[in-house]
């Protein structure tokens, strides 16, 4: 949705009557994730749902929906009878919901888009399917809540799940009964979260760190770069990290929220700054700690942190020497080899080159 955000907006804005195909939901080997999205107006088409495969046939059905008023859920998928019946060739399966947008079908679309692109969070529930009004929507922030599924219970259940889903920043369906029952399924309700960007925390100026926070940037991370020293931790040094923070790197952190989606790079390669650093970092609930080192740093900089007090389940949480075994040299390299261990355990992937294992490409999005 975020693809697609700016066009959707200035069509929102002209007044105009478009359809947004979104995915909701997959299957197997699907291509794209749950929230992904493709508008449509009069012969243009902006986004994608399929990297291609569906596009035309989503396409016409956005038409027809935007022609009815009527919004549809489809399913898509691959089909061994026909090679050139619509549906994926990778052969998953995504389910698809296609509605109208204007201003009175959407009218919180102004404020929807402002929080995205302020980065403050907002989610955005809709009735896939079920006995209730498809496509009914309604707009939830922290701490208020706009438009309606129905009836005030079911938005009271569904409020309460899209808060913790937009703290995660999770987006996928849940279900419900007509009135918010959690033990029942008979609704789909789509949440799209759109929470802030999680965060890429670098500590050491050093060149290494400015190919992280390059790669960081890329992946979609807030990334913060922070050192003790004055006259490397410079913008200029690092311009594609969002914050350059002069301060020790163990003081920083301990002064900053860390949640569940944060990860760390420890860069600094020097035990008066990594080991009282890790020392707050492997108690934070960050997704994600690693550090830079050869085996004997590492060996060297566990026995001072056991000296510390760091107990064995804390210290299993640290990943070093950081990144994954591609044999990388250069900073570049470096940094994908970060990413790469960063992908895998996001997504728990093998490693491996694809060339080597079978069965789905795509896992479950979790």
């Amino acid at each position: 949705m975020r693809d697609v955000l700016d066009q959707v907006l200035r069509w929102w804005e002209q007044g105009r009557r478009f359809g947004l195909a979104t995915v909701v939901g997959t299957f197997r080997s699907a291509p794209r994730p749950p929230g992904a999205a493709m508008a449509v107006l009069d012969g243009e088409a902006v986004g994608s749902v399929s990297g291609g495969c569906v596009e035309g046939a989503v396409y016409e059905l956005a038409a027809q929906v935007v022609a009815t008023g009527t919004p549809v859920l489809e399913r898509y998928g691959v089909s061994d009878d026909d090679a050139f019946a619509v549906g994926l060739t990778c052969g998953g399966i995504i389910d698809v919901f296609v509605e109208p947008v204007s201003r009175e079908d959407y009218p919180q679309l102004g404020e929807v888009a402002a929080d995205v692109a302020a980065r403050r969070p907002v989610a955005v529930a809709t009735i896939v399917a079920g006995p209730g009004r498809v496509g009914a929507r309604r707009v939830v922030w922290p701490d208020r809540a706009a438009g309606s599924l129905g009836s005030a219970r079911l938005d009271d259940a569904v409020d309460d799940d899209v808060r913790g889903m937009l703290a995660q920043g999770l987006t996928g369906v849940r279900r419900y009964g007509p009135e918010g029952e959690r033990r029942l399924d008979d609704l789909r309700v789509f949440v799209q979260s759109f929470a802030p960007p999680p965060r890429m925390l670098v500590f050491g100026a050093i060149d290494f760190a400015a190919a992280v926070a390059r790669i960081g940037r890329f992946l979609g991370y807030h990334v913060v770069v922070c050192d003790a020293r004055p006259v490397f931790a410079t913008a200029k040094r690092f311009p594609e990290a969002d914050e350059v923070v002069v301060a020790w790197p163990h003081d920083y952190l301990s002064g900053v929220e860390v949640d569940e989606r944060t990860v760390i790079c420890v860069l600094t390669h020097d035990p008066k700054f990594d080991v009282p650093l890790l020392e707050v970092a492997l108690r934070t609930p960050a997704a994600y700690v690693g550090a830079m080192g050869s085996r004997r740093t590492h060996e060297d900089r566990l026995a001072r942190l056991r000296e510390a007090g760091l107990t064995g389940d804390e210290l299993a949480r640290l990943r070093s020497p950081i990144g994954l075994d591609l044999g990388a040299r250069t900073p570049e390299e470096t940094a994908v080899s970060i990413a790469a261990e960063l992908i895998r355990l996001r997504w728990g992937g093998s490693g491996r080159p694809l060339s080597e294992t079978s069965g789905r490409i795509h896992g479950e999005t979790r």
